[in-house]
């Protein structure tokens, strides 16, 4: 995948993303990544790959006195998080360049967005940096692509309809980072010595398969794939709408 075209966000994908994937595949998990955040004594807390701010709601009514400084690559990521969570401070931000201060955070969140970071161990230093002593580094990676009921039949259906090159996203990028062992390893690499791991399996559900097919194949990085290999309108149907 090019770098450039993984950052591209246009038209209405991030609202796409928010509205047909944020309540069906990322809620529960923020709800849960949060709960652990929430016995915390965090003042100062930020949020890195915040995409549209599905986390960071949760953040907001979990810790009503931190402050939150929420992050994204993505301007329109951002643009569409700020309007709705105006409460954070959103600025765009590459996980990979922490642009903040030696230990000016009490917490960081991330919540499935280590996958897209070229260099992990040192994007986990950079987490580690802007930690304060006795900061705490809380983050979400995707099992193997088998685990995951939604995006397995996603990769399915993509198979069918192009047999031959079927775009490879979810299986690289989100559920390319399931090595538990790698993943301790390279937090460690990042001058972490108290690490811990746990698997969390929930349950989401969708209005129909239909929207979420619609969320995924346009409102995520798997659009630039379908678009480079035909017509998005007739590979996904109701396309159109965007």
């Amino acid at each position: 995948m090019s770098p450039d075209r993984d950052r591209s966000w246009v038209g209405a994908m991030a609202e796409t993303y928010d509205r047909y994937l944020g309540p069906t595949v990322f809620h529960s998990f923020a709800v849960d990544l949060v709960s652990r955040a929430a016995g915390t004594p965090a003042h100062r807390v930020l949020e890195v790959a915040a995409g549209s701010g599905v986390v960071t709601r949760e953040l907001v009514g979990a810790l009503p006195d931190a402050t939150l400084v929420a992050t994204d690559l993505n301007p329109a990521m951002v643009r569409t998080a700020a309007e709705r969570v105006p409460r954070a401070h959103w600025a765009v931000v590459d996980g990979q360049r922490l642009p903040f201060c030696d230990r000016g955070f009490d917490l960081l969140v991330c919540q499935f967005g280590v996958m897209f970071l070229p260099d992990k161990p040192a994007a986990f230093a950079q987490a580690r940096r802007v930690l304060a002593p006795g900061g705490r580094l809380l983050f979400t990676t995707w099992d193997a692509l088998d685990t995951h009921g939604f995006e397995r039949a996603v990769t399915v259906g993509l198979r069918r309809a192009f047999p031959d090159d079927p775009p490879r996203f979810l299986e690289q990028i989100p559920h390319g980072y399931h090595d538990l062992a790698q993943v301790v390893a390279d937090v460690r690499g990042g001058g972490f010595r108290a690490v811990s791991a746990e698997t969390v399996t929930v349950t989401g559900h969708a209005a129909s398969a239909a929207d979420l097919a619609f969320g995924y194949c346009t409102g995520t990085p798997l659009r630039a794939g379908i678009v480079g290999r035909g017509d998005l309108a007739s590979a996904t149907p109701g396309s159109r709408r965007l």
